[in-house]
């Protein structure tokens, strides 16, 4: 496995535990059907009367890259994520409130795969945006 794809796997990782730390219950990761992939696929209960269904896509970069993490998420990632979760929803008989959430992390130094593995030295920022379509006019 590339460099970028043990990053890709590790965040994903941290995530998750991110998102159980603060009451979500992780259903699945890596969903994929024929429109795309999902990262993770969450539970968020503290809402309302009914839980929420929650599609979360995680972006890494390291502290200096052009972009920040919640940035590399633009129109066309969205509909694709929303085509993706359609086909979920249908599959799965889903019929309450569900949202994408995004969460995006900033290693603040380049690190090795040896040292993101360690936790303790694991110098890095986590942000969380929920419901980030809220407002929007996007069509799939």
């Amino acid at each position: 496995m590339n460099y970028t794809s043990e990053l890709g796997k590790l965040s994903e990782e941290r995530a998750a535990k991110f998102l159980c730390e603060i009451g979500y219950k992780i259903l699945g990761r890596n969903y994929s059907n024929q429109f795309g992939e999902l990262d993770i696929i969450a539970l968020d209960e503290s809402v309302a009367n009914l839980p929420e269904l929650v599609i979360v896509e995680v972006r890494c970069r390291t502290l200096g890259k052009i972009q920040a993490p919640l940035d590399t998420v633009g129109t066309q990632k969205l509909r694709k994520l929303i085509r993706t979760a359609r086909a979920l929803i249908e599959e799965i008989g889903w019929e309450n409130c569900w949202r994408f959430d995004v969460i995006g992390i900033t290693l603040k130094k380049q690190m090795t795969i040896r040292e993101m593995l360690d936790e303790k030295n694991l110098d890095l920022e986590i942000e969380h945006v929920k419901d980030v379509t809220s407002g929007m006019n996007i069509f799939s």
